[in-house]
């Protein structure tokens, strides 16, 4: 996903035999690129119910000219899912994105394909789709994904350099909200609730003041400046900047009693008898946790490439 602020990005997708980077110039604003960065997660749950949530596209195992792709999101969004269904945009033959035209792809043992965060207090967890890639070129299709990148999250030099209230821009679908026709996401904007500087409670994680409901699970949260930027040096006109600062995943809410409550963000509006009202706080996994994942990916793929070849 770099070249982002320039509005010209130099990876569109990546070669399915492969996995090395094909580049494409594309004409997009940054927005624009995070619109193509994020999918739509559709759960059929053991329970008999239907859920949806957000996941988004990161580059793992990066080596310069090939990397592992996988989605992220949330391990409460697949949780208990047999089913899921992910809606891909394709590329046209130019690797330009063919907007409105999309691939639907269903994922049998959805919960099981899923590799979860090996901290089991850290609700994230990401699906490698190299596979994926793979079976949809043997079809013919191509998809035109916009990934995530190390370079993205902030510099420990960047966080210093925050003001404390930074604003913020979500992008999901929220309430399973979205442009069907296009296949795009939903995006949301507010401020940082507590300061980035921080662990919140001793959490890698903070608070925004953003509206957060069902299906805004597994959205990437970034700070998104275009034109002009505000640092403790001053407001810089003429510059900006992108940084992904981490992944939604609960909210506190107020139960009729006056309690307050962290609950996970739900994937679904269900009825329920005990009323809580949300107070527009959503509570987000600091991306420095997605680290984690690099070294597993590399593991798997290691012993993977170590593996002798069926006779």
């Amino acid at each position: 996903m770099s070249g982002l602020i320039s509005g010209c990005c130099d990876i569109a997708s990546i070669d399915s035999t492969s996995g090395t980077k094909l580049t494409v110039e594309l004409n997009l604003s940054p927005f624009e690129q995070l619109a193509f960065s994020t999918i739509r997660i559709e759960c059929d749950l053991a329970s008999g119910g239907k859920s949806t949530g957000t996941g988004f596209f990161f580059k793992f195992a990066d080596q310069g000219q090939k990397f592992v792709p996988a989605i992220v999101t949330n391990k409460h969004v697949v949780n208990g899912s047999t089913n899921g269904r992910l809606h891909f945009t394709v590329a046209k033959l130019d690797g330009q994105p063919d907007v409105g035209n999309r691939f639907l792809w269903h994922v049998k043992g959805f919960e099981h394909a899923w590799l979860h965060h090996p901290d089991p207090n850290v609700d994230l967890c990401i699906m490698p789709i190299s596979s994926l890639i793979t079976q949809a070129a043997l079809q013919g299709k191509n998809f035109f994904v916009i990934y995530f990148d190390w370079s993205l999250l902030p510099s420990e030099p960047e966080i210093e350099d925050f003001v404390g209230l930074e604003k913020i821009v979500m992008v999901g679908y929220p309430n399973g909200i979205w442009d069907e026709r296009h296949n795009f996401p939903v995006f949301r904007s507010g401020v940082l609730a507590t300061h980035y500087r921080y662990d919140w409670n001793g959490r890698p994680e903070f608070l925004i003041d953003c509206a957060c409901f069902p299906g805004s699970s597994g959205s990437p949260v970034l700070i998104c400046d275009v034109g002009q930027v505000h640092t403790r040096k001053g407001l810089q006109i003429g510059e900006s900047r992108l940084k992904f600062l981490g992944v939604l995943y609960a909210g506190p809410q107020h139960t009729v009693d006056g309690k307050v409550e962290i609950v996970p963000v739900p994937t679904s509006s269900q009825i329920v008898s005990r009323s809580s009202i949300p107070n527009n706080l959503g509570m987000v996994i600091k991306s420095r946790m997605l680290r984690q994942f690099d070294d597993l990916v590399s593991q798997e793929k290691a012993q993977t490439e170590s593996k002798p070849a069926d006779p």
